[in-house]
C-alpha cells in the first residue's frame, strides 16, 4: 500500500535540482546539480532487473528474516544485501532500500558530484557543503524539530530509517524511528531495522544502544520513543529553524 510521503516537501534549500523517478515499487525522490531523471531511471532499471533475476533463482532471499549466504558471483548488490544482513543480523531484504538507494547514487556521482537520493525514508547522499537532514518520527513530538548535521566529509553516506509506528516496512518494535548512519546505506537499512526490532517502549532504548556497537560498520544510530531519545557514535543534532 502507498504511503504518503509528506516530508519531502520539507526541504528548504533551492541550490539543488529536485525530481521524483518510480518504477514498480521504488519511488526515489533526488536532488542533484541537474536534473538527472533519465540516468536515475536507467540505473534504477540495472539494479532492480539484477536483483529480480536473482530471487527468481533464489527465492528464500526475498522471504528470509534471519542472514542468508549468497555465492561469491551473485550480483553486487545482492552480495551488499546478504552482508548487510548478516552484519546486522537480520534477513537481506531489510537491506533493500538502502542498497538501490546507494546504487543509484553512486551512478548519478559520475554526472553529479553532489546527490541525494531518498527511497522511503532511507537515504544516500554525497555533498560539497554542510546540510541537516530533517527527522520524521511519527507522533513523536521531535518530529520536525530536530535534525541531523552532516558535513561533506562524512560523504558519502548512508543514513537510514525504521518505524514502528509509521509506514508499511516490517519491523517487529514500536520505535517512533531509528536512524542508524554507516558508509554503506545497505548496512544501515539493515541496522535500523535490527535495532528497531528491539524497541517496544522508551526503556529499550539503552538495549537498541548497545546493540548498535556491535553492528560492523555502524557509525552512529538515533533512537526516538515517544519525547525520548538516545543516541550513540558520530551523531550531531541540530534544531529545525523555527522549531
Amino acid at each position: 500500500m502507498y504511503q504518503p510521503r509528506s516530508y519531502r516537501h520539507w526541504i528548504k534549500d533551492n541550490d539543488l535540482v529536485s525530481f521524483q523517478v518510480v518504477l514498480k515499487e521504488t519511488d526515489l525522490f533526488l536532488r542533484a546539480q541537474s536534473n538527472l531523471k533519465r540516468e536515475a531511471l536507467r540505473a534504477i532499471q540495472e539494479c532492480r532487473a539484477s536483483l529480480e533475476r536473482y530471487v527468481q533463482l533464489h527465492p528464500s532471499f526475498l522471504t528470509a528474516l534471519e542472514p542468508i549466504a549468497v555465492a561469491e558471483d551473485a550480483p553486487e548488490i545482492v552480495r551488499g544485501m546478504a552482508e548487510a544482513g548478516q552484519r546486522a543480523g537480520v534477513g537481506p531484504m531489510a537491506a533493500v532500500a538502502g542498497a538501490i538507494a546507494e546504487s543509484v547514487g553512486r551512478e548519478l556521482m559520475r554526472f553529479s558530484p553532489e546527490v541525494i537520493v531518498e527511497n522511503g525514508g532511507d537515504i544516500f547522499l554525497s555533498i560539497l557543503k554542510s546540510r541537516s537532514v530533517g527527522i520524521y518520527a511519527a507522533q513523536s513530538p521531535l518530529t520536525g524539530k530536530i535534525a541531523l548535521q552532516i558535513e561533506t566529509e562524512e560523504t558519502p553516506l548512508g543514513i537510514c530509517t525504521s518505524s514502528g509506528t509509521v509506514g508499511h516496512s516490517l519491523s517487529f518494535g514500536r520505535a517512533d524511528a531509528v536512524i542508524a548512519v554507516s558508509p554503506s546505506a545497505a548496512v544501515a537499512d539493515a541496522a535500523a531495522t535490527a535495532i528497531g526490532n528491539l524497541i517496544k517502549d522508551v526503556a529499550d532504548i539503552p538495549k537498541g544502544i548497545d546493540f548498535a556497537q556491535g553492528i560492523q560498520g555502524l557509525t552512529g544510530v538515533l533512537i526516538i520513543k515517544d519525547d525520548k531519545l538516545g543516541l550513540w557514535g558520530k551523531i550531531k543534532i541540530c534544531k529545525v529553524d523555527g522549531s
